[in-house]
């Protein structure tokens, strides 16, 4: 009888150290971002001067976002893992990302230490974990920053739906990735699909990065498919004269490069893109729009607590020809930005951005180009400032 007993409290404690030990080899963590900003806008065409004043909390450095991710060890270097993540419009309580629920990413897949990892869900692109980090809108941030129209999405504009992704470990500080995304129409395995390469290279002060994305029929008229269209409300990012005429592309692809250099307490950012919508319908017989975008900055850490950001940025859209013999989308774009952000602490900072952008030539729907900072609509001219005073916290 004592041996019984003795042997269930043996067979019990051994039960309890194991599952402690399961435990604690699985994890889930909770974590959010809440980024929001007054804005100042003007030559916004409405009324008062076209001059606007509003709360923002999707166009910060970072995004208002919360999420959930974690994993669990499989065993010999193999984890189980996931991620579901959100962005909030702290004004009114809804989604962002066009009413998504979960809009910024979510996804699953497995990862090696030695191998990388392999997910399948709505998640970044190339460009995102590549060179985007090494372009001012990532290295900075907040719509100040954002190229003109995001045209190149390292601004992170859109996500990548249908996607599997691999993504390789560090290798003496060189990492590479792909995805591709399954388009999902029946009878057409490559509609609404596209894929995205890209790698990455870390040494000391320097930090390099490049990626190239290809996507076929990226505007549908199906509400989550396609790429620029794959937000739940069906809105296209071709949404502004800019290049709103291209909508019609049954191509597109950017290649994008990016890089940093840290001397000291500064870091100096350099970026290049290359952004073609291609196959163009009939309106232009056909032909493919291209823009080039150049950017130089740099970012002072004056104290452990005190940061400063200035930058430049030149957008070239290369006219195409109309099926009539007229040329549109012969645009530029000069765009100058500044930053100052303050650490109250390690998860709270208070930031000011102000940008100044002037356009010049003929936009995409054959009207002389206005100014367009990221997606807060048209000028009513060709120049606009923004300004972004923000209080941002993390959790």
């Amino acid at each position: 009888m004592n041996y019984t007993l003795k042997a269930s409290l043996v067979c019990g404690v051994a039960i309890g150290t194991i599952s402690s030990v399961a435990q604690a080899q699985s994890s889930t963590t909770l974590y959010g971002i809440l980024d929001e900003a007054v804005m100042y806008q003007n030559n916004t065409g409405g009324a008062n001067g076209g001059k606007r004043v509003f709360l923002d909390s999707v166009g910060g450095i970072t995004g208002s976002r919360w999420g959930l991710k974690g994993s669990e060890d499989l065993g010999g270097g193999l984890k189980a893992i996931f991620t579901l993540e959100s962005g909030l419009n702290i004004n009114n309580g809804t989604f962002a990302q066009g009413g998504t629920a979960f809009g910024r990413q979510v996804f699953v897949g497995l990862s090696s230490d030695r191998f990388g990892s392999l997910t399948f869900g709505r998640q970044y692109d190339m460009v995102y974990y590549f060179p985007e980090a090494r372009t001012l809108p990532g290295y900075v941030g907040s719509a100040v920053f954002t190229h003109p129209g995001d045209l190149d999405n390292a601004g992170n504009s859109v996500r990548v739906n249908n996607a599997i992704r691999y993504m390789s470990a560090e290798y003496s500080g060189f990492s590479f990735g792909g995805e591709y995304s399954v388009g999902g129409v029946a009878g057409n395995t490559t509609a609404n699909s596209g894929y995205s390469v890209g790698a990455g290279y870390i040494n000391g002060p320097v930090s390099l990065g490049a990626a190239f994305e290809y996507f076929k029929n990226p505007t549908s008229t199906t509400a989550g498919s396609g790429l620029f269209t794959n937000n739940a409300n069906g809105a296209s990012q071709l949404s502004q004269s800019l290049n709103r005429g291209y909508v019609s592309a049954s191509a597109y692809q950017v290649v994008v490069i990016g890089g940093t250099y840290t001397i000291g307490p500064v870091t100096l950012i350099a970026s290049g893109s290359n952004i073609q919508y291609a196959n163009l319908g009939a309106g232009f017989a056909g032909g493919t729009a291209r823009f080039n975008n150049g950017e130089v900055g740099a970012s002072y850490k004056f104290s452990p607590s005190v940061f400063f950001s200035l930058g430049y940025d030149y957008l070239l859209g290369k006219g195409v020809k109309t099926s009539n013999g007229t040329t549109v989308g012969n645009q530029h774009y000069h765009q100058v930005m500044v930053m100052g952000d303050y650490l109250l602490s390690k998860r709270t900072d208070v930031y000011i951005g102000a940008g100044w952008q002037r356009a010049s030539g003929t936009s995409s729907i054959g009207k002389p180009a206005v100014a367009d900072f990221t997606n807060y609509g048209d000028s009513s001219n060709n120049h606009q400032i923004l300004i972004r005073a923000a209080f941002r916290h993390r959790f």
